[in-house]
Formats: structure tokens, sequence, C-alpha cells
């Protein structure tokens, strides 16, 4: 023990000492959480709508009135030529155009159908959806006031309204900063563990000082023992740090244990600051360290359901993601923070995050050659 507490001290002095490092420690992290979190969000807050208002009638004033009122949309302009609103959106200027025909409004004073058509920006597929679920929704309510007034004023007896009550669970307020930060959490704890654990005894290569170690009796144990157990704490510390301003600053509901959160944590680091130890053993330089760990890190995040949906990916994708510690970590961490998930709720998922740093850990060993 005496032994590894002066491998310990020589580490943390390390750490502090490397003028580059630090930044990655604290800096960045915390920059990457109160940025991506606005940042990283499908929130349509500001969609540009052009509106062709070929008909000028009450009810097409009227459900104008309802778009500009919408905090989801910014009228960027009332027009009366379909041609003049695509030219702005060949620009890019608007996300969508809606457009009332002539005799919108008199179809509907007569009880008829009448139709609306929108045009949508659909370069990119996933906005181009939200657009078009909003405008939707506006009109749907637009027109069941209409159905309301005729069901009132008994002009039509066979309206019939289907009343539906519903609750949002988990997110009453359905913003996307609550799905979205947790995840952005596993990713602050993943970029100081793997990245600078990957970075770390192959800098101990590049400044020869792996040759004086290695003719020490230090046991190859202590040795990577030493070199974990910084990164380890380091990386309770920035989880506490990002919990408490999820908490405090964007207003997360945490509704599970924090000493939950912390043994999945436990075995997430392990097996990610094992993985990072293996990129740092097989490499020779801190820079190849750091595009092998980019190259891993990137393919993780991206399966990880971070972004988009595990389930919306191809079924060999879903299965690749078996591997992905990533995947398992933010899925635990939202299920504890915004459902509160018990232990049991999350065994099956916390064992395989076991599984994951026995191996990374003991390849890692294996692979560590240190000779007398």
């Amino acid at each position: 023990m005496r032994i590894l507490k002066y491998l310990l001290q020589k580490e943390f002095l390390q750490i502090f000492r490397n003028k580059s490092m630090l930044p990655i420690i604290f800096v960045m992290p915390i920059l990457q959480l109160c940025v991506l979190s606005f940042a990283a969000t499908y929130d349509m807050k500001n969609t540009n709508l052009y509106i062709v208002d070929k008909d000028l009638s009450t009810h097409s004033r009227q459900l104008i009135s309802k778009f500009n009122g919408s905090p989801f949309f910014t009228v960027k302009e009332i027009g009366f030529s379909v041609e003049e609103a695509e030219k702005e959106l060949y620009k890019d200027q608007i996300d969508a155009i809606l457009v009332f025909q002539k005799g919108f409004g008199n179809l509907l004073d007569q009880r008829k159908n009448s139709t609306t058509q929108v045009l949508v920006n659909a370069i990119n597929a996933s906005s181009a959806g939200l657009y078009n679920a909003y405008i939707t929704s506006v009109i749907q309510d637009y027109n069941s006031g209409i159905i309301t007034k005729l069901r009132d004023s008994g002009s039509n007896s066979s309206v019939h309204l289907v009343q539906s009550t519903y609750s949002h669970q988990f997110n009453p307020e359905m913003k996307y900063i609550p799905y979205m930060l947790p995840g952005l959490l596993v990713l602050l704890v993943t970029v100081v563990g793997l990245f600078l654990s990957a970075m770390n005894v192959v800098r101990e290569k590049e400044i020869g000082t792996i040759e004086q170690i290695n003719v020490t009796p230090i046991r190859k144990s202590q040795f990577l023992l030493a070199k974990l157990i910084p990164f380890l704490v380091i990386g309770f510390f920035e989880l506490g740090i990002g919990l408490l301003i999820a908490a405090f600053l964007f207003k997360i509901p945490f509704l599970g244990s924090a000493w939950l959160i912390y043994l999945v944590a436990f075995v997430y680091l392990i097996g990610i600051l094992g993985f990072g130890l293996l990129i740092s053993t097989q490499t020779n330089t801190q820079q190849q360290a750091m595009f092998i760990a980019w190259f891993f890190m990137v393919i993780f995040l991206l399966m990880s359901g971070l972004f988009t949906p595990v389930e919306s990916m191809p079924e060999w994708g879903q299965k690749l993601n078996f591997f992905n510690p990533i995947a398992y970590f933010i899925k635990i961490i939202r299920m504890i923070l915004l459902k509160g998930s018990g232990f049991m709720d999350i065994l099956k998922d916390v064992l395989i995050l076991a599984g994951f740093a026995i191996v990374s850990v003991s390849v890692a060993v294996n692979r560590h050659r240190k000779v007398a």
C-alpha cells in the first residue's frame, strides 16, 4: 500500500503539472455540458413560416393569427404568390410554406371540406417531420374549434367530438433538455475517462520514464492501479459537478438515488479506463492514442442513443450496440434521473457493464509488458 500511495502522489503531481491536460479535465467538460445542452436539441421554437393567402377570408386570417400566437412559429411574410414563397425556400430563408387557396373560407362557411397546402423544406428529414407536425397540430386545433361551435349551435346534430385526456409521464413539459442532458453527463465522464487514460501510459513512453519504472521492483498491478485511480477520482468529481449543474441550472428532475448513479458510474468508469489503458499500451505516441480513442468514441456516441433512438437503427446496428458501454450508461442514467428506477430495474444493464469492465481491464493488464 505504501508503494501505491507514492505512485498515486506521483500521478496526481504529473496530472496537475501538465498544463495541456488541465483544460481537458476541468474546462472542456463543463463548457460542453452547458453549451450542448442548449445547442443539441430537436425542439423547434423558431420555425420560419411563409404564408400565401389567396383567400383573404375571416377563416384564413383567424388561422394566421393562431400561427402568429404560437411560440413555435415566426411568420416571416404573408404574400399572394406561391412562386415568390418558393424563391425564399430555395434561398433557405424559410422552413415551410402554408398556402390558402381562393375559396377556402367559403367552403368552410358552407359546411364543406376545405384544404390547405403545406410545402416543407425536407433537406433535414427530422426537422421536416416536426415542422409538418407542428403546422398540422395548429390546423387541427382550429378545426376542433369549428366543430365545437357547430355542435354547440345545434346546426349540425351529427357532429360529435371524442374528448381525451393525457399526461406526459416523466417529462410533463415535453422539453428536450431533460432527455439530452443525462446523455451529455455520460459524454462528460467518457471524455475524461477514455482520452486521459489513453494518453497516460503512452506519455510515460514518450518522455522516457517508462524504462525507469520498468527496472524498479514496482509490480505491474501497482503501476496500473496508480494509472487508473486518479482518473476514477477525477471522473467522480466531474460527474458530481455535472449533476449539480443539471439540478440547479437546468432544473432536471432528480427522481432516483445519487448513490445508485455513482455505483453505476464506478462500474462504467472501470470499463472505460481499462479500455483507455488498453489503447495506451498498444500505441507509442500520444497522438496515436488520441486518434484511436477518438475513433472508438465517435462510433460509440453515434450508436449510443444520445442523439437518435436506438430503436430507430437497423437491426444489425442494434445488435452491434450490445458491445457499446456508452449506450448502456446513457440508458441507465436516464432511467435513474427521470424515472426514479431502482437497482433491480437496471440490474441486467449493470451486469453487462460489469462484464465489459472485467474484459477491458483484464486485456489491458495482459497486454501491458513490464520488463524488469
